[in-house]
């Protein structure tokens, strides 16, 4: 049976847009959001040859869900070294994060544009014996066109908003066809299933691989220089913030008035410069990780634009306040990290896209609707050592509760590889 009108469609049109893609990525180069040396990959054109044997193609879109690709990339890897990994993902940052987090026998490629040509030209390089996709990257070209090679396909950890479901659900047809050439689909959350079932899918369990991972690991000697720069003073890392979020907790953490050293962790590293400019301006003594400033006892902000350091700074840290909960629209970020350290989670509003998690952190969790909340929850965290201790207790309770996930997954994954 052919595709439905509205897939036909989206081919022709995506077929004709392949003209113009090659300029609109050398335009997205000179701002810096793709890398000149492997353009060629986002039209499908593999950089490196493709081992010989069999091959599992892992896909998530940037930082967040390739990092949630990791544990299963490694367990792969252990379980079948005879397999070799594929992760493809779209962005840069996730790219210079994966070169140095992926295991042996795995390996880094841009995901093509879901163009006809790019398309195929991918899949028939890298022939994947079973492709597995993270949360909500549907492509309907790169996802049709493994089918039609025999190619087993997982959506896993899926994700899907309101929004996106209203959007598929304009064309119902081309949605199930797309949903329906998965062998295995497993949503992070119940409602995230509802979604998918409405739309046409078969889903088959539940599994969010955001809720899998080991603590963050850190440098040990570079963790005791800086506790020893920062003196005896508590400290509060603020992760993962977004612009509008770095000002409200630099503010509330003044207003304690306990003069702890502030951590920002930006989500998006390049920020840092500008941000640091900006705080300066509020007579504020600013250090700034990537240009090699000095922690020291009178820096009252340090600004932590790095990779993969996140580890480091929880651990720094006494409290953690999670970015993306204080500003609507972003949805939050995954508290599991700093609650696997042992450490207290503060956290704003706004948090849909984890609501379950924050839920099950309890006591292990302090939500503030706002700065003034900001400012008493960090005073009394601050002020209270024991208090400190007890909540952070129940963060590592919670955290650890999660535990399992990736076993499960690995149930089902496991009778679809070659």
């Amino acid at each position: 049976m052919g595709l439905p009108l509205s897939l036909n469609a989206y081919r022709g049109a995506t077929r004709m847009l392949g003209l113009i893609v090659p300029g609109i990525l050398r335009g997205r180069v000179k701002a810096g959001k793709e890398e000149a040396s492997r353009l060629g990959e986002r039209l499908g054109r593999a950089s490196r040859p493709r081992p010989a044997g069999r091959l599992v193609w892992l896909h998530g879109a940037s930082v967040g869900e390739t990092v949630s690709l990791l544990p299963l990339a490694e367990r792969l890897r252990a379980a079948r070294p005879d397999v070799s990994v594929l992760v493809t993902s779209g962005t840069t940052t996730s790219a210079e994060l994966l070169a140095r987090r992926l295991p042996a026998g795995a390996f880094h490629q841009y995901v093509p544009v879901d163009t006809p040509g790019a398309a195929a030209r991918f899949l028939d390089h890298w022939k994947p014996d079973l492709a597995v996709f993270v949360e909500s990257e549907l492509w309907p070209n790169l996802l049709l066109g493994a089918r039609a090679r025999g190619v087993k396909l997982a959506l896993v950890s899926a994700r899907m908003t309101e929004e996106s479901a209203k959007g598929w659900r304009r064309f119902p047809a081309a949605a199930r066809t797309v949903l329906r050439a998965f062998d295995l689909i497993l949503p992070q959350d119940v409602r995230t299933g509802v979604r998918l079932k409405d739309l046409g899918a078969l889903v088959d369990g539940y599994a969010n691989l955001k809720l899998v991972g080991d603590a963050l690991s850190a440098d040990d000697a570079e963790l005791a220089r800086l506790k020893a720069a920062a003196g005896e003073r508590l400290i509060v890392t603020a992760a993962s913030t977004h612009p509008g979020e770095d000002a409200l907790i630099a503010s509330a953490v003044e207003r304690t008035g306990r003069y702890p050293l502030l951590v920002l962790v930006p989500r998006h590293p390049v920020r840092g410069p500008r941000l640091a400019t900006d705080l300066r301006a509020h007579n504020r003594t600013i250090a700034l990780r990537s240009a090699g400033e000095p922690l020291t006892a009178e820096t009252d902000i340090y600004i932590a634009d790095t990779l993969g350091e996140l580890g480091l700074f929880f651990r720094l840290g006494d409290i953690a306040v999670m970015g993306g909960s204080f500003l609507p629209d972003i949805g939050g970020h995954n508290p599991l990290e700093a609650a696997r350290l042992t450490r207290p989670v503060v956290f704003g509003d706004h948090y849909a896209n984890w609501i379950d998690i924050y839920s099950a952190l309890g006591a292990g969790g302090v939500r503030c609707e706002d700065e003034a909340a900001l400012t008493v929850a960090l005073t009394r965290l601050l002020s209270d050592d024991a208090n400190r201790a007890r909540v952070a207790m129940a963060a590592k309770q919670a955290a650890d509760a999660e535990d399992g996930v990736l076993d499960r997954l690995w149930a089902r994954l496991e009778p679809l590889l070659p």
